[in-house]
């Protein structure tokens, strides 16, 4: 069963090291396999995770504290108010046609003083813009062009969605690099990184292949309905 869950990873490290809070509960939204919960344990987290998926749901048991089987399109009323210091949406929000109503969820399931951490993909990375420019737009079976992403973002439109959705972005960063192909391997690793950095800080659409952002509410939540199927997305003050 394992070895055909399709988004079993190692994880998104580089998201998780943008927390700056100390541990607690976190909710995974979308947690596949476990593997991030599996990282947030190491961290000293209770995780409740969440997926559609049965067969993930099962292999994220090992990792998660529990594990609700639901379809986060109808927002997370399975979650109490204000119970969770973490929520995490690590690449979860393109592969939803409106994410903004899962935002607002996110914000009232948030304690005070909680934080969301949010994964994003680049649409424009410079191996996304060559295939453009050679007239391709062809969905893969993962990745950035993943067949089930509804939505495509940017590094910038990335951060507009967090802030239209109601909240303030306390840390941002990029992941990715310049394309050294086989350079990699005879150049100097700190050397590499030293000029991956420059190349993400200047040129973060080009050289980026996903966008990381540690946000909190900007404002308090008003009280409101739980979203659900057919049900009016929370409001915000």
């Amino acid at each position: 069963m394992e070895n055909d869950l399709r988004y079993r990873n190692g994880g998104n490290p580089d998201l998780l090291e943008l927390v700056d809070i100390r541990p607690g509960r976190a909710l995974d939204c979308g947690c596949g396999a476990g593997d991030n919960a599996r990282l947030l344990r190491q961290r000293g987290w209770r995780v409740t995770g969440v997926t559609i998926d049965p067969s993930e749901r099962a292999a994220a048991g090992r990792e998660c504290e529990q594990v609700e089987l639901a379809d986060l399109a109808g927002g997370l009323p399975f979650a109490p108010d204000g119970r969770y210091r973490l929520v995490l949406l690590s690449h979860i929000l393109e592969h939803l046609a409106d994410p903004v109503p899962l935002l607002a969820e996110a914000r009232r399931v948030l304690a005070p003083g909680g934080r969301i951490l949010v994964a994003l993909p680049n649409v424009l990375h410079y191996r996304q813009r060559a295939q453009f420019a050679l007239g391709r737009f062809e969905y893969t079976d993962t990745g950035l062009m993943d067949a089930t992403h509804l939505r495509f973002y940017t590094v910038d439109s990335a951060r507009r969605l967090l802030i239209d959705g109601g909240l303030r972005v306390v840390a941002e960063t990029t992941t990715g690099g310049l394309p050294w192909w086989r350079g990699r391997e005879f150049l100097p690793s700190a050397w590499v990184r030293a000029a991956d950095r420059r190349a993400l800080d200047r040129l973060p659409n080009l050289c980026a292949w996903q966008s990381l952002f540690l946000a909190a509410p900007a404002s308090p939540a008003v009280p409101a309905q739980h979203a659900g199927p057919g049900s009016t997305p929370t409001k915000w003050t």
